[in-house]
């Protein structure tokens, strides 16, 4: 009797698991297949994006031999394309390539280059302070002290990684443009810096005894 019973309960589950089926069936198969789909367009989107990025470091590189060989205006347009074409960590590279290629010919063309870099809040903190900073040096010796304070005071400020740069080219900038005040104060923020690196603390000091000795070189 209880085989009956048992055969009675198996025949229910089965008739219950058809109805299920039948009501749900296609839904179930429509999932496996957007599941198979999905992987199947994230593998492929995998291999695009290293086919993307095997193409990018290629011309990278091609684009570093032309500067290396002294061709700056070929290597800038390499790199002006890298930065317009390739995945979004080449293109910043190459971005801030291009400038320092722009600025061996053309160095108005290289500061404007570095400052949008710098104007760029999509980079984060840390490259838009490095492109400041490589237009800082591009201009220490004609700028007027006030165009150096918009780009590097912000940079100075502590906690930023280049801040170190940015006070030095700051104290020069003052010095060159006879604002011995200002030369000073930035002297002092490099001296009282525990993490000034010892060439930046070794110039500062330099600058500081020119400074003593009335401005003069």
């Amino acid at each position: 009797m209880a085989d009956i019973f048992h055969e009675v309960d198996e025949e229910v589950r089965r008739e219950r698991l058809q109805k299920l089926w039948d009501r749900y069936s296609i839904y179930i198969i429509a999932l496996a297949v957007l599941i198979v789909a999905g992987i199947g367009g994230w593998r492929g989107y995998e291999y695009w994006q290293a086919k993307q990025a095997a193409a990018a470091g290629a011309a990278y590189e091609s684009a570093l031999s032309l500067s290396e060989a002294g061709k700056h205006a070929e290597a800038e347009t390499a790199f002006a394309k890298i930065a317009a074409e390739a995945p979004a960590g080449y293109r910043t590279l190459a971005r801030l390539r291009a400038a320092a290629e722009l600025a061996q010919t053309k160095r108005p063309d290289a500061v404007k280059a570095y400052d949008e870099i710098a104007a760029d809040t999509s980079l984060g903190t840390t490259l838009q302070d490095l492109a400041a900073v490589r237009a800082g040096m591009l201009m220490v010796d004609s700028a007027p002290l006030s165009d150096m304070r918009r780009r590097l005071d912000p940079v100075a400020e502590p906690g930023h990684t280049f801040r170190h740069s940015a006070r030095e080219l700051l104290a020069l900038s003052a010095w060159r443009n006879h604002d011995f005040t200002a030369a000073r104060r930035y002297i002092d923020m490099i001296a009282t810096d525990g993490e000034t690196p010892p060439g930046t603390r070794a110039r500062a000091d330099v600058l500081s005894a020119l400074i003593a000795a009335g401005g003069k070189s």
